[in-house]
């Protein structure tokens, strides 16, 4: 089996998953993991998907039929790389919103060879002071090679840094 990569963005309108997994399903692919989401009106999604190899060619073109209401791009997933498994941490983020948290953020796990999986954010009213909070949800992936504990120090010294009230995840 193959494994593929699909990346999907549209205007969101209904049945565009149905569409795709029909696809993937009359050329005897499996639908593994997705992350689908609106925002703005706009349907983005990752889908992983594992098809025979011999069809894989054949799936792809049948994703073109989609065209003309989905930017779809297939992308063939690297094998696994050999040794040790890295671990991983999730970090939740509250804090006034202001311009640079993701930078920052995203910044200081790339220095400590940290790869993000998942990102989640939103901004919110804040309740009583009127302004906007900032929260995200972050799921990254320490490499063997590194301590996870020296990543969550350093991104304990960044929050204190852009004043956000980090919480670490089970």
């Amino acid at each position: 089996m193959t494994t593929l990569v699909l990346t999907l963005v549209g205007e969101d309108r209904a049945g565009l998953v149905a569409q795709v997994a029909d696809i993937v399903a009359n050329h005897d692919g499996n639908w593994e993991r997705s992350e689908l989401a609106e925002l703005a009106g706009t349907f983005a999604g990752v889908v992983e998907v594992s098809v025979a190899a011999e069809r894989v060619d054949e799936l792809r073109a049948a994703l073109e039929v989609l065209a003309g209401l989905l930017a779809i791009t297939v992308h063939e997933s690297p094998a696994a790389a050999p040794g040790r498994a890295p671990q991983t941490i999730e970090l939740r983020v509250l804090g006034n919103d202001h311009p640079g948290i993701v930078r920052e953020l995203s910044s200081a796990l790339r220095a400590q060879g940290a790869s993000i999986d998942r990102l989640t954010s939103a901004t919110r009213d804040a309740a009583m002071s009127g302004g906007r909070l900032f929260e995200a949800t972050i799921v990254a992936r320490v490499p063997a090679s590194t301590s996870p504990s020296a990543v969550i120090a350093e991104i304990e010294r960044l929050a204190a840094e852009i004043q956000v009230d980090l919480t670490l995840g089970d």
